[in-house]
């Protein structure tokens, strides 16, 4: 017999370690996956060929989005740290070591975000736009800042003191506060905490300086001015110091669904305790002094780690403000008008232009327009009997909503799937909820244990003596907003099958349903898994038969490992893959012996790439499926997904060759993952012509609409 061997045993805090997975080589961390995008929206920030407020604008996406990292993955690692759990991604990392590269990784992403905002504050003070911290304004303009706080930021102010008779404030998520030190007429030292408030702009708008064109304007920290006038706050005391922290909380919610008799109380509940999550960052500028850190961390039981020293301002979303209220079209990107199609502007009846023929609606270069007024049609329209939808992120002024009361009010059965658990959309689809469920409608809250992410709208209409099924199926929200800013793909049907296909998916939403067939969609938690494993095989197939096979996929993330150990199986067989991913990839391509037909492009410009398409070449008779799922395992086991066919080959040609060759064939805003996980930008070759696809969509926009 042969030498048996033994697996080397290793050890934390005295646990047995698992080992290193054997294939760990092939795997990308998901969470540097993820901070390798925010660097991705970085770098358009800049990007001096952008335009200088959306630039700025980008700055304030990072901000943001790294917040929302340190709400839910951080948070996430730290719960697995805390609780002891030693088990090894498939990368083959712990979450203790995890943990360490991501805040290692971030630190150095807020850094650079602070050092590119330098470099835009002359360009923006040339271009007339003054951000100025407070000992920089002149006197005319201390004296117009100290007038605005006395009669609007002083009333709203709230200073809390903590001493032996009061306990330490609590301090909120995502708040601003300054911590002040003061001396009081007997000479004792007292902390106090004042918080910035997040109800006016924390950029104030000052008199512009002299002897420049009117059209220039000019801003104030609003923390600073605060800082400035602290005497007004606390008469007869010495102000020592005062520097700003800013405190982001834990906001995973863990909702026991099994034991709440009402999930809608259960959110609620939630929302308002993400006020008190536990603190998983704070940062504090670096001059502040070791006696308020040392406050701050006794009293928010703060690790060393969770604090991060950052040169201000503290709050680079709050950058957004400028950007929202500054009219300087010479600063952002050419506007557009976003096409609206033909066949329905020149018809009364959008459903009789549906049944003709299938329509396709790629965001924001069409208009979201169409799929409101058709909603609003339906709402009107006495033929119509019953619509039925999900709603997963709608914002808040929603003309969609709108169009379902509408439709409630005329006598038309409504009813809809409102998700409370969309992320950080949550208060929002509470009170739409409540407010449909008033008027009416019949609200769902999803199924036990899943979250029900697909976008679907179903209207059924009665027709000399039949019914018939009317569908819009997207990529994509019903938000109006976000559809101008989202890439976005979707389809007007009256097809059949995919109408009752539809019904089936309803009754599975709102009723008791075991279905586990469909007649076209692939529905997650029930066959989208297994159909696209399917439709990865049959390519495997044929490439091993010596036949042409080709995928391409386009998605926000991929993470899910036995899709990814399939796409590497497909690759060994020949199988030509491109991958376009927005966000996370754990795949590394170029792999010898694994990935080497496998290309995988990340494309960040101006509108978030949103779409999901799969594309199979599948012998030569094409098929596309579109959809709201990313191949990731939340949402091919966890979430209610669709993924529908297109069955207009003009529609399959359209997506081929006028949006993913588009896509494939970016030169600008393209950037490709290497094998190591670094990513390297796409340059013309020389005498190329540059290709920039998102631009491309808004110069061919309605292109697919007169094939």
């Amino acid at each position: 017999m042969g030498k048996k061997l033994k697996k080397k045993k290793l050890l934390l805090n005295g646990k047995d370690l698992a080992p290193i997975p054997q294939d760990a080589k092939l795997f990308i961390n998901r969470e540097m996956a993820l901070l390798a995008f925010f660097w991705r929206v970085l770098e358009e920030a800049q990007d001096d060929t952008n335009p200088l407020l959306e630039r700025l604008k980008f700055l304030a996406i990072v901000g943001s989005i790294l917040a929302e990292f340190f709400m839910t993955r951080i948070s996430a690692l730290r719960q697995q740290v805390d609780a002891g759990i030693i088990e090894r991604s498939v990368d083959g990392l712990t979450p203790a070591e995890q943990l360490a590269l991501a805040r290692a990784d971030a630190i150095k992403l807020m850094r650079e975000s602070r050092k590119c905002l330098y470099t835009l504050l002359p360009e923006l003070d040339r271009a007339g736009i003054h951000i100025y911290n407070y000992q920089e304004l002149n006197a005319e303009q201390k004296d117009y800042a100290r007038g605005y706080f006395e009669r609007v930021v002083f009333p709203v102010l709230t200073p809390l003191a903590y001493d032996p008779a009061r306990p330490f404030p609590h301090i909120s998520n995502m708040s601003l506060n300054l911590a002040v030190m003061i001396r009081d007429q007997r000479g004792q030292e007292r902390f106090a905490r004042v918080k910035v408030p997040n109800v006016l702009p924390r950029l104030v708008a000052v008199p512009p300086p002299p002897n420049v064109p009117d059209t220039h304007e000019a801003f104030v920290w609003m923390d600073e001015l605060i800082s400035a006038h602290l005497k007004t706050l606390f008469p007869g005391m010495e102000i020592l110091e005062a520097y700003p922290f800013r405190v982001t909380r834990d906001a995973e919610m863990v909702i026991q669904e099994l034991e709440a008799d009402d999930l809608l109380e259960s959110i609620e509940r939630g929302v308002r305790q993400r006020r008190f999550g536990e603190v998983v960052r704070m940062t504090i500028d670096p001059q502040m002094p070791e006696t308020l850190r040392k406050i701050l961390v006794e009293n928010l039981q703060l690790e060393p780690e969770d604090i991060y020293v950052l040169e201000p301002p503290l709050g680079m979303s709050d950058l957004f403000g400028i950007y929202s209220i500054i009219d300087r079209p010479d600063l952002k990107y050419q506007p557009f008008t976003p096409y609206y199609p033909s066949v329905l502007r020149e018809t009364d009846d959008t459903f009789i232009a549906v049944r003709e023929r299938d329509m396709l609606l790629h965001h924001p270069y069409d208009s979201f327009l169409p799929v409101v007024e058709f909603l609003q049609e339906a709402a009107r329209d006495p033929h119509v009997l019953a619509i039925k939808m999900t709603l997963y992120r709608v914002g808040k002024n929603a003309p969609v909503v709108q169009a379902l009361l509408d439709a409630v009010r005329n006598g038309k059965q409504v009813a809809v799937l409102v998700e409370l658990k969309a992320r950080f959309d949550e208060e929002s689809n509470i009170e739409w909820a409540k407010q449909l469920e008033a008027e009416g409608v019949h609200v769902v809250y999803g199924l036990l244990g899943l979250k029900t992410h697909s976008k679907i709208a179903l209207i059924v209409r009665e027709e000399d003596d039949e019914i018939r099924r009317y569908l819009h199926l997207s990529t994509g929200n019903y938000n109006a907003n976000t559809a101008l800013q989202y890439t976005d793909i979707g389809l007007l049907t009256a097809d059949k099958e995919m109408g009752a296909d539809a019904s089936d998916l309803f009754n599975f939403l709102t009723g008791y349903s075991a279905k586990e067939d469909y007649r076209k969609f692939l529905v997650a938690p029930i066959n989208l898994r297994s159909g696209l494993e399917d439709l990865i095989g049959r390519e495997i197939e044929q490439a091993e038969r010596g036949e042409k096979a080709r995928i391409i996929m386009k998605m926000n993330s991929l993470v899910d490992e036995d899709i990814i150990r399939l796409l590497y199986k497909a690759s060994n067989a020949g199988v030509k893959i491109d991958l376009l991913v927005r966000g996370m990839c754990c795949l590394r391509p170029g792999l010898k012996g694994s990935s080497e037909n496998i290309r995988v492009t990340s494309i960040v410009g101006r509108f978030l790439e949103h779409s999901r398409i799969y594309y199979f070449y599948n012998g030569g008779a094409e098929q596309v499926y579109l959809g709201s799922a990313d191949v990731r395992s939340r949402n091919l086991d966890r979430r209610v997904e669709i993924l529908f066919p297109l069955q207009d080959p003009r529609l399959v040609r359209h997506i081929r060759d006028d949006i993913l060759k588009i896509y494939l064939l970016d030169n600008v805003k393209a950037r490709v993952l290497q094998a190591d996980g670094s990513y390297v930008r796409v340059e013309p070759a020389e005498g190329e012509p540059h290709l920039n696809a998102q631009e491309w969509f808004i110069a061919h926009r309605g292109r697919n609409h007169v094939l």
